[in-house]
């Protein structure tokens, strides 16, 4: 099929590389020059496993970029919306991206002869679909949806750091649609899928996307609240989540106490749910302890080093991990800048490291001192704080020599508290 992606960001472009390499021709739409030629030449804008070799197979062959809409909506028989889609700090939604994507294809499908139809792949809230992109593109095409051109929704379910992976391999398929014909051409697209499709109209696929992250971050905060009880209580809360997620109702899955969860889904998603439910003149009670307990878990993991350093005025600590987790070099949320910031404001010297995200990092905190290996950061150091699970901080022991004050307070429990040579917190456990 021939394929449209609207948006080259994370979710755009996993998405339209994976599309092609299932044989499908597409071509990608962007505003950034700069996006769209390192896409013709096969170089991610972003990084994900996975995502390089894919993209250098089919760029140039049935893969392409562009910044010309006419181009690409004349040229494809099916768009995907992949535009972001931030909130305030009140949790409310920002459409403006939806609405000027579904503007533009609008109007390029105006003077289409056939049945084009538009998919919304970006997180909105219940109702964006129908009551926001519908709405837009029937205004500026002059066309009735359902009749003369389609629309739908069709959530992702993409883990960054194995968002190829998932693409490939997913354990459900969402479409949302209003009409049958749409429907139908959005399923097939997956017809080369084994997993369970579920198809159902375009509010509910959208609020599906929303509880299945709320329901993750609950997991994560949940685990912290019950991490924080066990570390006062001296039980091994690791030990009581690996025998609770036994239990085939709940899994094992998202169920690691520390620091809590960042990144551009759970925190934002939580907050939009939070947002649409106040519109309803609903207090969601629940989601709002999952952000607080979130909130809460930096400040935890300081208090716990002034445990050991009260005066933390001239000391230098050493931050390791900067990405909101492992396997990514994202830092949207990431729990370490509410950490980072506050031992700035308290006159500590932070010396920082990650493996891939210090390059971002820099543009929050450009006075922090970021070092090339973990050893490197650690020289001289009063104590040092983990952030992010990178599997190398597993085998950091050698390194704490480095160490001035050999104080190490874990907030992912990746460090083996076994090592005589420090002095161990961990932040739940």
């Amino acid at each position: 099929m021939r394929i449209s992606i609207i948006g080259t960001g994370y979710v755009g472009t996993v998405t339209g590389t994976c599309f092609a390499h299932l044989g499908n021709e597409v071509i990608c739409v962007d505003v950034d020059p700069k996006r769209v030629e390192m896409i013709n030449k096969g170089i991610p804008p972003i990084y994900e496993e996975g995502l390089e070799e894919l993209l250098k197979e089919h760029a140039g062959k049935n893969l392409r970029a562009t910044l010309d809409y006419d181009d690409a909506i004349e040229n494809s028989d099916i768009s995907f919306i992949c535009v972001p889609t931030p909130s305030d700090e009140n949790g409310k939604i920002d459409l403006r991206f939806i609405r000027e994507a579904s503007k533009s294809i609008g109007e390029r499908i105006k003077n289409k002869d056939s049945y084009h139809v538009v998919v919304v792949k970006s997180t909105v809230v219940p109702e964006t679909t129908s009551k926001v992109a519908t709405p837009v593109l029937e205004e500026y095409s002059g066309k009735k949806a359902g009749k003369e051109f389609g629309v739908g929704m069709n959530p992702e379910f993409l883990r960054e750091g194995k968002a190829v992976y998932d693409f490939q391999n997913p354990d459900r398929i969402v479409i949302g649609a209003d009409d049958k014909k749409a429907e139908s051409i959005i399923r097939s697209l997956y017809s080369a899928y084994n997993c369970p499709i579920i198809t159902t109209d375009t509010r509910t696929a959208e609020m599906i996307k929303y509880v299945s992250n709320s329901f993750l971050a609950t997991k994560i905060s949940f685990s912290n609240e019950v991490g924080n009880i066990c570390k006062r209580l001296g039980i091994d809360t690791y030990k009581v989540m690996e025998a609770v997620g036994l239990d085939a109702r709940i899994s094992p899955h998202f169920l690691r106490s520390g620091l809590g969860f960042g990144g551009s889904c759970f925190p934002k998603d939580v907050k939009a749910l939070i947002g649409k439910a106040s519109e309803v003149d609903y207090e969601p009670i629940l989601l709002k302890t999952v952000l607080k307990v979130n909130d809460d878990q930096p400040s935890r993991l300081i208090q716990l080093l002034k445990k050991h350093i009260p005066e933390l005025n001239g000391k230098k600590i050493a931050v390791l991990g900067l990405a909101f987790k492992n396997d990514t070099d994202d830092i949207r949320e990431s729990r370490a800048i509410p950490v980072i910031g506050t031992l700035l404001a308290e006159g500590v010297d932070v010396s920082a490291y990650d493996p891939m995200a210090a390059e971002h990092m820099k543009r929050v905190f450009p006075n922090v001192k970021y070092h090339r290996t973990a050893g490197d950061a650690l020289e001289g150091v009063d104590a040092c704080i983990i952030a992010t699970e990178w599997s190398e901080f597993e085998k950091l022991n050698g390194d704490f020599s480095r160490m001035k004050g050999r104080i190490v307070i874990d907030g992912r429990k990746v460090v083996n508290p076994e090592d005589k040579g420090i002095i161990y917190e961990g932040l739940c456990w």
